[in-house]
């Protein structure tokens, strides 16, 4: 069991993960894997994000033996196609354009390493709806955040409904990290 008190190492450089756990009460220290991740067009998505995820928390579980360390990777997928950071902006453009007006899956992929060698991980879905979007409102929203760093494009936690219409599941895993289900894993863990 990890309470809030100890300390945690979030295996990312995701300003979004650390900010989810830190609102929920924990003390997070960051650090990069390194790790190469997966891109495999022809993977199950909650697959490769487990893939993903258990390599990053496999690094840097090794630099720290005595705490738990929590990774985590995001898949972003529709119509058997991945969406994942764009290359530039005119990538993050197109991805959009596609995403728009449909409904596509987000999977985050968790992988627990607890103090003593206990693993764990688990990956949960949610269903995200676009609105349709012109290219005009696009172009706007990519200039209004840093969509480089996120797969599909976009920021759940920014949103606000400007390009979201729906979202069948948990948020914070739309955000990048499904907190409620990893609370529950700690807890028990």
């Amino acid at each position: 069991m990890t309470t809030r008190s100890e300390l945690l190492v979030l295996a990312s450089a995701s300003p979004r993960r650390k900010r989810l756990l830190e609102e929920a009460g924990f003390r997070v220290r960051c650090v990069v894997s390194g790790a190469v991740e997966l891109e495999d067009d022809s993977a199950v998505p909650s697959a490769l994000a487990l893939e993903n995820a258990a390599r990053k928390a496999q690094i840097v579980a090794a630099h720290f033996p005595d705490y738990t360390v929590i990774a985590a990777d995001t898949v972003v997928a529709m119509d058997g196609r991945f969406f994942g950071k764009p290359a530039d902006m005119e990538d993050a453009f197109r991805m959009l354009a596609e995403l728009s007006g449909k409904s596509h899956e987000v999977v985050t992929g968790v992988a627990i390493h607890s103090p003593g060698g206990a693993r764990n991980e688990f990956f949960e879905s949610s269903r995200v709806t676009f609105r349709p979007l012109g290219p005009d409102e696009i172009r706007a929203y990519i200039a209004s955040i840093n969509p480089l760093d996120k797969a599909g494009s976009y920021a759940a936690q920014d949103d606000g409904g400007r390009i979201i219409s729906r979202i069948e599941g948990s948020v914070t895993n739309v955000i990048g990290l499904p907190l409620e289900r990893l609370l529950a894993e700690l807890a028990a863990g």
